[in-house]
């Protein structure tokens, strides 16, 4: 049976850092510039998104030894949400996925967003159910090859039987590199017509 992965941030939602982070600042008190130099800036989230602090308590106290701002998960959840807004055409995409064969996220996330997403997308969770790969689970962040390789892995599949659909070029490509049929996600039209000639190639 085909395997179908697709990103979740500005792939089945648009995702806008700029909401999210006057949020986080409103929340916490601490100024939007301390948040994002000193955690995202500083690489302090591509390590959680790596494997570290790989529980929502881990990440939620070293954010705050960190950036010094103390948020509960309530607060961090209801930022996540002010800065995600659903594509509707992609997640039509996902559905009409899941008739043709296993539908998979594969995103890079940390902890704390894995354990939230019913939360944040029903819809999307609804489709996949427990197909939920977030790079923290992997140890490995999408482009390096070992991501998609540990991907394929979870679900014995074959690369020439992978669909993958990212908005970002350079996860496209790490995927194309080990034979997954990558599409470059920017309109649904575009990723339509992918879908279909993937379904329909020659086997």
């Amino acid at each position: 049976m085909d395997l179908y992965f697709f990103d979740f941030d500005k792939t089945l939602y648009d995702y806008n850092f700029m909401k999210r982070l006057p949020a986080l600042a409103t929340a916490s008190g601490v100024s939007q510039y301390r948040l994002a130099s000193s955690w995202w800036a500083a690489g302090f989230e591509t390590r959680a998104e790596s494997g570290e602090w790989p529980t929502t308590a881990e990440y939620l106290a070293e954010f705050t030894r960190v950036t010094g701002a103390e948020i509960s998960r309530d607060q961090w959840i209801a930022a996540r949400r002010s800065a995600m807004t659903r594509n509707e055409g992609t997640v039509a995409a996902l559905r009409r996925a899941s008739g043709l064969g296993t539908v998979s996220l594969l995103s890079n996330n940390p902890s704390i967003f894995a354990e939230a997403l019913p939360e944040l997308a029903p819809d999307v969770c609804e489709l996949v159910g427990e197909n939920r790969l977030v790079s923290y689970q992997l140890g490995v962040r999408k482009p390096a090859v070992e991501a998609y390789e540990l991907a394929l892995e979870r679900y014995s599949a074959a690369a020439s039987d992978t669909f993958f659909a990212d908005d970002n070029a350079a996860n496209v490509a790490g995927a194309a590199s080990i034979g997954i049929h990558a599409h470059h996600f920017t309109t649904t039209e575009r990723l339509d017509a992918a879908m279909k000639a993937f379904a329909e190639r020659d086997r």
